[in-house]
């Protein structure tokens, strides 16, 4: 199988991370007028799925390193199944949630409440799991990553309070906060079921980050039958929706679902396979700057703060400052 060999392409590899993770949701800008989320979210599970298995039959199973992926899913103890599968339950609920903050409030809001948030929780779980990394420069980053979340909520109550109610304006955020809190418990779940020390030759019973990453979709795809199923009955905005309106989209809605899932399967296999030489620290935040290329995929390209006040437009201003120099100090943290 494929292994990173050193630093500087684990780095390389949670950029590709941050740009996927920080993408993928520019496929539900492109539907949502015409394709709710909950509907739209079935195709992007389907892809993450599909893009897990794809991955685990190429670089998960060519040349001569490390265990192929049928071979190490054979001998994976039960326990590491169980917690790579539940991995993706929690991260399913998260990004649900997630999803339809996206949709209530935009990916300049979501992602950087949300995942920002996802981030800070994230580095320090991690860095508890496996303390690489120096932790000075973790910390300040981890602060200057919270002044940004912070100046992104106030842009967008300043900004969405004169067009919109409190109460949906309060919602949004809230939902993002919670999507946020869930998303940093995550991937610890599928880390602990990775020996990080030694892709080459890692443990019996461990698994390799492809076959964890094929469990890890296995749970998303599973769990999307309980929580999709009921935010499509008892949606958090709008009517109720049913399977027979799943199965009358076009086909172009379905493909623009399935892509946005493979965009985000990408970036998580690339970040997986970084991680035994980033440390799952580094190699999550690093991935979670995702948040840094959502903003500027929602301000710049979809321009979700038009017509703002210039204090706004200086929240907006400062919160990109501080995502890239959290992002920077991280990624520095993890060459110490």
């Amino acid at each position: 199988m494929f292994i990173v060999e050193n630093y500087t392409t684990a780095v390389i590899c949670c950029f590709v991370t941050m740009l996927c993770w920080g993408s993928w949701a520019n496929t539900q800008k492109l539907t949502q007028q015409k394709w709710r989320f909950e509907l739209f979210y079935w195709d992007y599970v389907i892809g993450i799925f599909l893009f897990s298995l794809v991955g685990a039959f190429t670089m998960g199973s060519m040349g001569n390193n490390g265990r192929s992926f049928l071979t190490d899913l054979q001998q994976a103890d039960f326990g590491n199944i169980l917690s790579a599968a539940v991995g993706g339950l929690v991260f399913n609920l998260a990004n649900i949630l997630l999803t339809a903050a996206i949709a209530g409030a935009g990916m300049a809001v979501a992602f950087p409440i949300g995942i920002g948030l996802a981030l800070i929780i994230g580095v320090v779980l991690n860095y508890a799991l496996a303390q690489k990394g120096d932790p000075m420069l973790i910390a300040l980053g981890v602060i200057a990553v919270t002044a940004a979340i912070l100046l992104n909520a106030f842009a967008y109550r300043k900004h969405a309070g004169k067009n919109s109610p409190d109460k949906s304006v309060g919602k949004w955020i809230t939902i993002s906060i919670v999507a946020g809190i869930l998303m940093s418990t995550f991937y610890p779940f599928i880390a602990a079921g990775m020996d990080l020390q030694n892709f080459s030759s890692p443990d019996i019973g461990k698994m390799t980050p492809y076959t964890a990453f094929f469990v890890f979709a296995t749970g998303i795809l599973l769990s999307n039958f309980i929580f999709n199923t009921i935010l499509m009955r008892k949606p958090l905005e709008g009517t109720p929706l049913n399977y027979a309106a799943y199965f009358s989209g076009k086909l172009k809605y379905h493909g623009v679902g399935l892509l946005g899932g493979c965009i985000w399967g990408l970036g998580n296999l690339f970040n997986l396979i970084a991680a035994g030489k980033a440390g799952p620290a580094v190699s999550y935040g690093l991935g979670q700057g995702a948040t840094l290329v959502a903003a500027f995929w929602g301000v710049i390209i979809w321009k979700e703060f038009k017509g703002s006040s210039p204090g706004v437009n200086l929240y907006i201003t400062l919160m990109f400052m501080l995502f890239i120099i959290g992002i920077a100090l991280i990624i520095i943290a993890g060459n110490n």
